[in-house]
């Protein structure tokens, strides 16, 4: 059985920023960093890759726009984290689509199977 949020209804609305967000190869590397490594700064999250300081930032403020990132100044040193309650939000919607998508598999199977009858 599907949720009362269903695929096709204006319930997921707010996921469309957060994909988008991801939908970046540049800011979904950022998020894996952010998230095996906690909060780090702008020139950690730039040692060892191919993408300015600048780049990072503004992808960075994409993160924050959307609600997935936020900053904190300590010192001379901004960090950026991750906001762990959208990304939870993000994890709910993917797996109300899961969920949709095994009903349609099971609905598909059973038809299937009843046709072999």
């Amino acid at each position: 059985m599907t949720s009362s949020r269903s695929i096709g209804g204006g319930a997921f609305t707010g996921a469309a920023p957060i994909f988008a967000a991801l939908g970046d190869r540049t800011r979904l590397k950022i998020v894996a960093r952010l998230c095996g490594a906690g909060p780090l700064s702008i020139a950690r999250l730039t040692e060892g890759g191919k993408v300015s300081r600048q780049a990072v930032t503004k992808h960075l403020q994409a993160l924050e726009r959307v609600g997935l990132a936020r900053s904190s100044r300590i010192g001379r040193e901004r960090l950026w984290e991750l906001k762990a309650r959208r990304l939870a939000e993000a994890r709910h919607y993917l797996k109300e689509i899961s969920t949709g998508w095994d009903a349609a598999i099971d609905r598909l199977r059973a038809h299937v199977e009843l046709d072999e009858d």
